[in-house]
């Protein structure tokens, strides 16, 4: 949507789709209003999750016509990234300028499967009929570059946590980079916060201690928990950045920003800034909008930032399947309505006294002697084409037969590298944890062998020590400390002469 056509609009509507959440504009005043309905002066915008677009960047060689660039783009996205053909995916870019390259462009892609849009927006549009845009969520962050909000130039993280979802997205030299979800939605954290504490507690308590608690301050018994859990969040968010820093040649992040759907007591800046040791700071801006409601999700006003912006201001990357439909005049209907009326005017325009009625039923009966011939000889073509369509069909089905195969192939490939990818086992950091108990009780490590099977991971150590208690209290303290997350067995102890120690061989099988 171009800059000229928002600023037609008297209210801008947002929508966050994954909790049917609604925020309002009029001039600058922005809230909540879950009531909205279709107005024909409101603009409307959403938003796409990480997880539900696939995002790459590709190569495109500068020879390519910019009329041909969209056919390239999505070619080479269907080969590159082993895309299912018989989907017609909804495929949108950004060029990435700050990479020169002599010999091609490069593009950031973003795929959607519109099916998938279809069932996310059902609620929305029998509400509002049309929106305007919707677009990834990570693009929407280039808006507080536009806008001076983030003035400093470097490398930038930003993290967004939601109920259902969380994302960490990259920006340098204020250009998009790279984005990816994380496992750590409040509802997943609600979860892992049940494991490590060893009781299930309420969702809504969770949240409650979220939302209200100062963990600096907080007495609650829940506080150590909270502490690893975000630990270990921050654990992960420090193995992608080292993966980012890496492959996107960055040589240092030089500010971390934290966004969350509910406002929340914790300083969760101050605690990444501590585990990460990168300056860290909540997503928390002058929008410029005036609001009565005492919290606004940042993606909400994100939204509304993003469409008071220029073309030339913002990433166009527009993935609605529910455009407005054009003015009357430049519909075929419409024209056809104004080209009948037309002629309507201009046949009664002639006196009535040029008719006759024997020349009016003469004219008729030629008007529909042309009219059968008309007809006929469309029938005779529509039955011919229709012998031609059966035959294609039947072509066709014979096709439909043989990618379906192919695509049940792919899925089930796309699925396995899925698996691996989600359920990849971090073994150093179990080796870790492994060593520091081996430590604690003064038992060595020979040698360690790891082996899959039947999809059970088992680490094998050789134990080594020189009194048999401490293997025996070792084992004692790793069964009742990692209860539910490993299984340990050992055979037998047995005392090497030669070397006046005790050895064992010690499985420990992850669950």
């Amino acid at each position: 949507m171009s800059e000229n056509t928002e600023k037609s609009f008297s209210s801008v509507v947002s929508i966050n789709p994954y909790n049917n959440s609604y925020a309002k504009s009029i001039s600058s005043f922005l809230t909540y209003d879950d009531s909205v309905e279709y107005e024909k002066e409101q603009s409307s915008i959403s938003y796409i999750n990480t997880k539900e677009f696939i995002n790459a960047q590709i190569e495109i060689s500068k020879n390519i016509p910019q009329e041909d660039l969209h056919d390239a783009i999505t070619n080479k996205a269907y080969d590159e990234l082993a895309l299912d053909q018989a989907v017609s995916y909804k495929i949108e870019y950004i060029e990435i300028y700050h990479l020169l390259d002599d010999e091609n462009r490069k593009f950031n892609i973003f795929v959607v499967d519109p099916e998938d849009l279809e069932s996310r927006y059902e609620n929305a549009t029998q509400k509002i009929k049309y929106i305007d845009t919707i677009i990834p969520a990570p693009l929407l962050l280039k808006s507080l570059y536009t806008r001076d909000i983030i003035e400093t130039a470097g490398a930038h993280v930003f993290i967004y946590f939601q109920k259902t979802s969380a994302f960490i997205t990259i920006y340098d030299e204020k250009e998009y980079v790279f984005s990816k979800t994380l496992e750590y939605s409040f509802e997943q954290m609600h979860e892992e916060f049940c494991e490590l504490y060893g009781e299930r507690i309420e969702y809504d308590d969770f949240i409650e201690f979220f939302t209200t608690e100062d963990l600096k301050n907080s007495t609650s018994i829940y506080k150590e928990f909270f502490i690893k859990l975000y630990k270990e969040i921050f654990s992960n968010i420090s193995d992608i950045l080292t993966y980012v820093k890496r492959a996107y040649e960055i040589k240092k992040i030089d500010q971390l920003f934290i966004g969350t759907q509910v406002h929340i007591e914790s300083k969760l800046d101050e605690i990444a800034e501590v585990e990460l040791n990168i300056k860290s700071s909540l997503l928390e801006f002058d929008y410029g909008f005036e609001s009565t409601e005492s919290y606004i999700d940042q993606l909400h006003s994100l939204m509304h930032l993003y469409t008071i912006l220029g073309d030339d201001e913002k990433y166009l990357c527009n993935f609605t399947i529910y455009q407005r439909p054009p003015k009357f005049v430049q519909r075929h209907s419409g024209r056809l309505i104004l080209v009948a009326a037309a002629s309507f005017v201009l046949a009664f325009s002639y006196p009535v006294t040029y008719w006759s009625l024997s020349y009016a039923q003469s004219l008729q009966k030629d008007l529909l002697t042309k009219e059968y011939n008309k007809y006929h000889i469309q029938k005779v073509t529509t039955e011919a084409s229709i012998k031609n369509r059966k035959a294609d069909l039947d072509k066709t089905n014979k096709l439909l037969v043989e990618e379906e195969k192919n695509y049940k192939e792919k899925k089930a490939t796309l699925v396995k590298i899925h698996d691996v990818k989600v359920n990849y086992l971090m073994k150093a950091k179990i080796l870790t944890q492994l060593t520091k108990d081996l430590n604690r009780y003064k038992v060595g490590m020979e040698s360690l062998e790891f082996s899959t099977k039947d999809k059970l991971n088992t680490f094998t150590l050789n134990l080594v020590s020189s009194k048999a208690i401490r293997i025996t209290k070792l084992i004692s303290f790793l069964t009742s400390i990692h209860d539910g997350k490993y299984n340990f067995s050992i055979e037998k102890i047995y005392f090497d002469e030669d070397e006046k120690r005790y050895l064992s061989e010690l499985k420990v099988e992850v669950l």
